[in-house]
């Protein structure tokens, strides 16, 4: 399936690129989300005419992306648990715990741009997270998790 690129997607390719990808990829993921359109001839003339305003809107999302990385930059968060008295948790902190602790600290994060190399955090401990903010942008922020015996 060949697809036009509305914005740049990692590991395939930057605005306005033209792509062949597996049809469900394509049908189900990218054209819904809003970062593909159908390589037809028509979509491509439209293309062609707007893409001033793709390019000027890809920047503005990737200057927003900039702006919540300076005030990411060096953040931190504390996540209270249920623990036992060794440091193991009753359960896991994953990426929703600290997108919402995130969150109500007043750094907006979606559960989406938390990226847990390991997987969830099983102990107490201070943990240091990737957040993927955009294609380009990332940052690292750190992750305090409490025990509440």
């Amino acid at each position: 399936m060949q697809l036009i690129l509305l914005q740049k997607v990692t590991n395939l390719g930057v605005l306005g690129d033209k792509v062949d990808v597996k049809p469900g990829y394509g049908r189900n993921y990218l054209v819904p989300q809003g970062k593909a359109v159908p390589a037809t001839a028509a979509n491509v003339a439209e293309f062609e005419a707007k893409r001033a305003d793709y390019e000027a809107k890809a920047k503005s999302i990737h200057d927003e992306a900039e702006a919540r990385r300076a005030k990411l930059e060096g953040a931190s968060v504390t996540i209270s648990a249920n623990a036992a008295t060794e440091g193991k948790l009753f359960g896991s902190v994953g990426p929703r715990d600290i997108a919402d602790a995130f969150t109500k600290a007043g750094f907006p994060v979606e559960k989406s741009e938390v990226i847990l190399g390991e997987g969830a955090f099983r102990h107490i401990g201070e943990y240091d997270v990737v957040l993927h903010l955009h294609a380009d942008v990332e940052t690292t922020a750190k992750v305090v998790v409490i025990g509440d015996v």
